[in-house]
């Protein structure tokens, strides 16, 4: 592929029409989307063969911590992003490349002491987390081993956000994809080839993120516009607060999610290890679904980024309709095939345990009455993120899995048991669209009355 000039770039990204070049974009960042989710889908489908209920719940626990590694990684990553994207509108390298170093050296230093104070309280933490005295060891064993891979995956998030922003998620796909595909011929040969078991799966995964972010960082300095240079770091308050504007909503967003996960396990722990497998499993398969969906929104952004710096309101509301419609049949299509195949998904992670299955396909099943709500709820969080409407974006962003999701799976079990728990995070969808609906429109009137006074 050519490597553009920042100018050339600027003239593709405010020129070409907004739905071919969304889908252009949106192709990569889709496919590394996807990519990341079997990235964790695969320590679950492989665990799920060691014939150990226990171990497959304890890959639900680690992934409440690895949503928050996560959540640094998006904090730096999407703050960067979104502000590089508008001063690359705004035809200003030297401060994108200021924000970038700034974002990527800062995540990698928090990396590192996630990693050493979760190994220092790693007990406690895993019982923090939700975890069953049965679950425990498992846990412990998976999750001292990811905290390992902390440094790079913060790291990496940092750079494809980078890359992505700029317009160049080819190349971010490129990193992730390797990683990916790493990743799931590891598994098998650490968990069952060298009797690993679940510590063979966590040192699959830390190894493939460490290569991919190596040709991450590789693809940023040699395919990028901003590159990443130590001469360009710079720690100071001005920098931090502007990265802090554009990735709060992350932050806030993949936060609450863990916290989410967490009070969903706590809540599940009376129903047995079968219930936290269960609602694991299932967690894992919708944000699969889920993903399409965001690297769709991924490729709108940069799109939404370049356009909104360079005051082209009309390319951005036309872009934001565009993902709006095609996301939401999508979702439909999504949701009537997964509902008819519920337990046969469950049973692809969980094959042998009827119990586990039941709980599975059920909770699946009511979860793709929602899933057709997640087109505008991500794309209109993603627009407001990215247009720098830090309020908005925040308590759009902590709304699903937080503002709504927590008070209903602590309050509804206490009146339906497990079927509260099942249909939480459902509920917790149609309260988030209600509330997203009239703060979108707002904003897009906004857009009006501002291309309006121009």
């Amino acid at each position: 592929m050519k490597q553009l000039s920042a100018e050339e770039k600027y003239r593709q990204m405010t020129q070409t029409p907004v739905e071919k070049l969304i889908c252009k974009l949106a192709i990569p960042t889709i496919i590394s989307m996807l990519i990341t989710t079997i990235y964790n889908m695969a320590d679950t489908f492989f665990i799920g063969k060691l014939d150990s209920t226990s171990a497959s719940g304890a890959v639900g626990i680690a992934f409440s911590l690895m949503a928050v590694i996560q959540a640094v990684g998006f904090f730096f990553g999407q703050g960067v992003g979104n502000n590089a994207s508008r001063a690359l509108g705004n035809h200003n390298l030297d401060y994108a490349k200021q924000l970038a170093a700034t974002g990527f050296f800062t995540a990698l230093g928090t990396g590192v002491l996630i990693l050493v104070m979760g190994e220092v309280f790693l007990r406690p933490l895993t019982i923090a987390l939700g975890s069953t005295e049965t679950i425990l060891p498992y846990a412990m064993d998976y999750i001292r081993i990811i905290l390992i891979g902390a440094p790079v995956m913060t790291a990496s998030l940092v750079l494809n956000n980078l890359l992505r922003f700029q317009g160049n998620a080819f190349y971010g796909m490129i990193g992730l994809a390797s990683g990916g595909i790493l990743n799931i011929i590891l598994d098998p040969v650490f968990i069952f080839g060298l009797d690993m078991g679940i510590s063979g799966a966590a040192l699959a995964t830390i190894i493939s993120q460490a290569v991919s972010c190596l040709i991450l960082l590789y693809q940023c300095n040699h395919a990028g516009i901003i590159h990443i240079h130590p001469r360009s770091f710079r720690p100071s308050l001005k920098n931090y607060g502007v990265i802090a504007t554009g990735g709060l909503p992350s932050l806030l967003r993949q936060s609450i999610a863990s916290i989410a996960t967490i009070c969903l396990n706590t809540a599940a722990k009376p129903y047995g290890d079968a219930a936290i497998a269960a609602m694991a499993i299932v967690s894992r398969i919708t944000a699969f679904s889920n993903s399409a969906i965001i690297g769709f929104g991924q490729g709108f952004q940069p799109v939404c980024g370049y356009n909104y710096g360079a005051k082209l309101f009309s390319r951005v509301r036309r872009g934001f309709w565009f993902c709006v419609k095609l996301c939401t049949v999508a979702m439909v299509v999504i949701a009537a095939v997964e509902f008819s195949l519920a337990p046969q998904f469950v049973e692809l992670f969980r094959k042998g345990d009827p119990k586990v299955i039941e709980i599975g396909a059920l909770a699946l099943r009511l979860q793709c009455l929602s899933l057709p709500t997640f087109g505008w709820i991500c794309i209109s969080n993603m627009m407001m993120q990215t247009t720098g409407k830090v309020v908005s974006a925040s308590l759009a962003s902590i709304a699903r899995q937080g503002l709504f999701l927590i008070p209903v799976v602590l309050i509804l079990p206490h009146f339906a048991d497990l079927l509260g728990i099942q249909m939480a995070q459902p509920l917790a969808d149609y309260i988030t669209l209600l509330m997203i609906i009239p703060m979108q429109i707002h904003l897009l009137r906004q857009m009006r009355r501002d291309e309006l006074a121009q």
